[in-house]
């Protein structure tokens, strides 16, 4: 891996999975909501289908079958397909529905995240490039104490990843060139795609995300950078701005 920090103004983020641990987030929130309503399942497994259908609702949008719509839209529509599957319609209102949507402004933190985040902020300007919406990315940052310098991604560019405008539009609006900003996630794809676009790419490892060891530990495509942790790359790109 070529590791070079000079020359990165600006630090891109995945958010789902890479900063947040949407699994046991919403697992916990959904048991909460659902829960007294006479319902039990293993809520884990929960998360894990309404989360099934995220890329097939957003690849109804990539592919112009549906006009763009803010990931919120998209997740109710997908709450409602496993509200149904599970045999709910009948037992959820729509008002728990509209709650348990909002469980994605919830998610909390990894760890290591949040402490990472404002070392980060001493080297590069931070914002997210995530598939959520704008007001989604500025509650999580709000519920996990986090400081970003403008919030980018999906809803700025109207597109979702990995379509190349996610990442150009990010890198446009901070007046940056391509090399000179960095994404990074915990999945190959999304920094395959970054790397399509000429950005630089970081791979933090989540070997959990899915579940025990069902996540990505190493990166499966080249990266300028690898992690186990946002903790070490923030070690790492200190040790690399002060060389």
């Amino acid at each position: 891996m070529t590791q070079q920090h000079h020359g990165i103004k600006l630090l891109l983020f995945d958010v789902f999975g890479t900063l947040v641990d949407w699994r046991g987030s919403i697992a916990h929130i959904a048991h909460q909501r659902l829960s007294p309503l006479g319902l039990s399942t293993d809520w884990l497994l929960f998360a894990d289908a309404w989360r099934a259908q995220y890329q097939p609702a957003m690849e109804e949008v990539r592919s112009g079958r549906l006009p763009f719509s803010k990931l919120d839209v998209l997740h109710r529509r997908n709450l409602d397909v496993v509200l149904e599957q599970l045999g709910w319609n009948g037992a959820v209102d729509e008002t728990t529905r509209q709650q348990l949507n909002r469980a994605w402004h919830q998610l909390n933190a990894w760890p290591d995240v949040t402490p990472s985040l404002a070392q980060l902020r001493r080297l590069a300007r931070l914002a997210p490039c995530s598939n959520g919406n704008l007001s989604l990315m500025a509650d999580l940052a709000r519920h996990n104490g986090w400081h970003w310098d403008a919030i980018l991604g999906a809803e700025w560019a109207r597109g979702y990843k990995p379509q190349p405008i996610v990442y150009t539009a990010a890198v446009e609006a901070f007046d940056c060139a391509p090399h000179e900003a960095m994404m990074v996630a915990a999945h190959s794809s999304d920094l395959a795609a970054a790397a399509a676009c000429g950005l630089r790419t970081a791979f933090i490892a989540r070997p959990n995300e899915y579940g025990p060891g069902l996540g990505e530990s190493q990166a499966l495509v080249a990266v300028n950078f690898q992690a186990s942790s946002l903790l070490e790359l923030a070690g790492q790109l200190g040790q690399q701005a002060q060389g």
